[in-house]
Parts: structure tokens; sequence; C-alpha cells
């Protein structure tokens, strides 16, 4: 339990570091928040969890194709703000449009495969 509990801190630990450098400087907020620093705690976690080489290996292959499609949120998002939409419905609209790139993206590596 104290594991799992270790494993929860820290990775919210990114996420509120993330979001009160941010406030600050958005440059410095972005730059922290595009490392991989919770692909690097997935992968830690899995391997302590598991040991397995392998595992480790498919998940860091499968975080590559898939940063892919996420990337279009950081193109949708900012557009549809410039041009006026509003925050929450452009907010949705980029995780919706990112989710359908996700689903093409494992669509077609379940073809390719």
């Amino acid at each position: 339990m104290a594991y799992l509990l270790l494993k929860f801190f820290l990775s919210a630990a990114v996420i509120v570091i993330v979001s009160e450098v941010a406030r600050r400087s958005s440059l410095l907020g972005a730059f922290i928040a595009s490392l991989p620093l919770t692909s690097l705690l997935a992968i830690v976690w899995l391997y302590l969890d598991t040991r397995s080489v392998e595992k480790v290996a498919t998940l860091s292959n499968s975080i590559l194709w898939l940063v892919l499609p996420s990337l279009l949120f950081f193109v949708v998002f900012p557009w549809l703000l410039r041009n006026g939409m509003a925050f929450w419905w452009a907010l949705l609209l980029s995780c919706c449009v990112t989710a359908t790139g996700y689903g093409l993206t494992t669509w077609l590596l379940g073809r390719a495969s």
C-alpha cells in the first residue's frame, strides 16, 4: 500500500509542479510539461512492478507512436482559442480531434501489424 501511495504522490507532484511553475513562467512551465516525465514515471513504475524489459520496451515503443496524434491537440487548441472560440468549447473540440487522431493511429498500427 505504501508503494502505491508513493507512486500516486510522486506522479501527482509532477502535475502540481508544472501548473505552479506555469503560473509564473509559461515558457518554463511548457518546458517541464514537454519533458516525458509521465512516460518516465510509467516506465520506471512498470519496470519496478514487473522487472520485464520486454514490457518496458513495448510500452516505450507504443508511447512513441501515440505521441504523434497527441500533437494534434497542441496545434488545434491554440488555433481555436486565437480564433475566438470559448475556452471550454476549444478544449472539448481539441480533445475530440485528438481522440480521433488516436483512433486513426491505433487503427493504422493494427492494420500494419
